[in-house]
């Protein structure tokens, strides 16, 4: 019989951090992105490691690891085999080896994603110790469908642009300290200073500010809204986020924000809008199927240890 030569190396270069992420978005065509927005990803880790995996000499997996701000104390990982390297041993030397890398760093748990109608995956990570701690379905809006909204703020309330008002980013801030902490599931044990959030989460490659919607009243800012956007998917935007301040929620600020990122949306071209909310987060599940997005197979977030020496 013949034996199966594993070969699991940690990228040296940009070009084989790009056939990393050739093989991940071949395997999750709907996440798919760009060495941009990878290398904006990596600025705003504590820590990354990508590895390439093959089979016999031929490439077949990869692995991301990265410690995020949010959540100091795991492993974020993006593990993924192509169709025909799956069975072969690859997976286990990609998640050993990427456990190592964890270990190095005094992290005790991995947290891993995998399509929520992938059975094979998920039979495979509860094997090893994983247990589901998030599930995001996933919501689509064709734009074709529909016609442009009419923006319809709550009373005394302006829909604005940052591109248009940059001097809003503190306040925009000042939201997204409530928002994040009150997001169920959410992803914020630790919340970056202003200038570090400012650079990861606004900033990045797949953030545009034209694309980004403010919700102001008065002087004051109580909420906004912005897009993810990848030239990876050029007819597609992803909601990224949308906060409200506390004191302005069930007034209809986060309805109006969606409206106008529809309405720009349609006028920019794009042809589906995309989001992702965590199953628990009643409010925004309930708005966007109201504004017509519908279900579409979403990811779970897996909590597990890593692979035994």
């Amino acid at each position: 019989m013949a034996v199966v030569g594993i070969d699991v190396r940690a990228c040296a270069s940009e070009d084989e951090e790009a056939r990393s992420l050739a093989i991940h978005n071949i395997v999750w065509p709907h996440r798919a992105v760009t060495m941009d927005e990878v290398r904006s990803f990596k600025e705003a880790c504590k820590d990354y490691g990508d590895f390439l995996g093959a089979v016999d000499g031929e490439e077949k997996g990869s692995a991301a690891i990265a410690i995020l701000p949010q959540r100091p104390k795991a492993g974020f990982l993006l593990l993924t085999v192509l169709e025909d390297g799956r069975g072969r041993g690859l997976g286990s030397a990609l998640y050993a080896t990427v456990s190592e890398w964890a270990r190095e760093r005094g992290l005790e748990e991995i947290h891993a994603s995998a399509m929520e109608d992938d059975e094979e995956s998920l039979a495979y990570a509860k094997r090893r110790g994983f247990r589901e701690i998030e599930r995001y379905p996933r919501l689509v809006l064709d734009l074709s469908t529909i016609e442009e909204p009419v923006v319809q703020p709550p009373p005394g309330v302006e829909i604005l642009t940052w591109a248009d008002h940059p001097d809003l980013a503190r306040g925009m801030y000042e939201v997204a300290v409530e928002a994040y902490a009150d997001v169920p599931g959410g992803d914020t044990e630790e919340m970056e200073a202003f200038e570090d959030w400012l650079a990861h989460d606004m900033q990045g490659s797949g953030d545009r500010p034209e694309a980004t919607f403010v919700a102001v009243a008065g002087s004051e800012v109580v909420g906004y809204a912005k897009y993810f956007i990848t030239e990876a998917r050029p007819t597609v935007a992803f909601h990224d986020m949308t906060g409200v301040r506390r004191s302005w929620r069930g007034r209809g600020v986060a309805r109006a924000l969606k409206q106008a990122q529809i309405a720009w949306a349609k006028r920019a071209g794009y042809e589906v809008l995309e989001t992702s909310n965590e199953e628990r987060n009643e409010p925004i599940r309930r708005l966007n199927a109201d504004l017509g997005y519908s279900l579409a197979p979403g990811r779970v977030l897996l909590e597990g240890p890593p692979a035994p020496r």
